[in-house]
């Protein structure tokens, strides 16, 4: 029997993770998953693809505050978990990859300290809910869903037995932070996260809809946030090449809202054809 092992999310884009035990499906992903963006001067989202050292950067749940610390510097800003923005003269457009977002700059505060700890000029912006960021239209399910500043769609599952196969593959084994998953499962086949397409976690459902294509950021260290060499990505594009595209892991798009918790029962209830 399939269980949930793990659920990830990642407030800032491209930061660390946070490990919870349970969470809160919303309409474009968990709950605080990929709210909060770093932008460039030009509203560029970045990324660890060129920026390692982001990696550096924890992020924690601290009451009502998300607070980021930087793993080398060892200190830490605190921004409201439910910010409010009064004055739309902090509204801004900013752009992940094609799409574009209106987002709020968080605080002066926020984007001195970020630019001071990255050596160039960024700026901490927040996704509110009134913002829509629509998943592409040739994988929607009725055309309405939405995602967060993820890179295209509101969740990500891996099955442990997926990376147990790469690991044995590999000289140096790679923690699952690699690849950034929201789920992972137990109990189940290597890369059959692939096939599935409804299927249900505890008593949420959901939709596989694309496997999700790896690049150079799962190259990346994240405990030193720097690029530790050619792998794992060499290694898979040897056998999990399709298309031209390295295949990791499965993208989805929830089906209705509710708790996730680890330990729920994940039932596959229609395959892909």
């Amino acid at each position: 029997m399939m269980e949930l092992s793990e659920i990830w999310v990642y407030p800032v884009k491209s930061l660390g993770g946070i490990s919870l035990k349970e969470a809160f499906v919303t309409d474009r992903g968990l709950e605080l998953d990929r709210r909060w963006l770093l932008v460039d001067d030009n509203g560029r989202f970045l990324s660890q693809r060129e920026y390692p050292e982001l990696a550096l950067f924890r992020p924690e749940i601290a009451g009502d505050f998300l607070r980021i610390t930087h793993r080398e510097l060892s200190d830490s800003i605190e921004i409201p978990l439910r910010p409010i923005f009064l004055d739309t003269t902090f509204k801004i457009e900013v752009t992940v990859w094609d799409d574009t977002i209106d987002a709020f700059e968080v605080s002066q505060k926020a984007t001195e300290w970020f630019t001071k700890r990255l050596g160039f000029s960024v700026r901490l912006v927040y996704m509110p809910d009134e913002s829509e960021r629509k998943v592409d239209p040739d994988y929607a399910i009725t055309g309405d869903e939405n995602t967060s500043f993820s890179d295209a769609y509101p969740f990500l599952i891996i099955g442990q037995s997926s990376l147990d196969d790469l690991n044995g593959r590999l000289e140096v084994k790679v923690p699952m932070n690699r690849f950034r998953p929201n789920f992972v499962f137990t109990n189940g086949e290597a890369f059959e996260e692939d096939t599935w397409r409804e299927f249900r976690i505890g008593n949420v459902p959901f939709v596989g809809v694309k496997p999700c294509s790896r690049c150079v950021m799962t190259t990346v260290d994240q405990e030193k946030g720097v690029v530790s060499g050619k792998d794992p990505l060499k290694t898979l594009s040897q056998y999990r090449n399709f298309g031209n595209n390295v295949l990791f892991g499965e993208n989805l798009i929830g089906l209705g809202l509710g708790t996730v918790m680890v330990g729920d029962i994940v039932r596959v209830l229609s395959f892909k054809k």
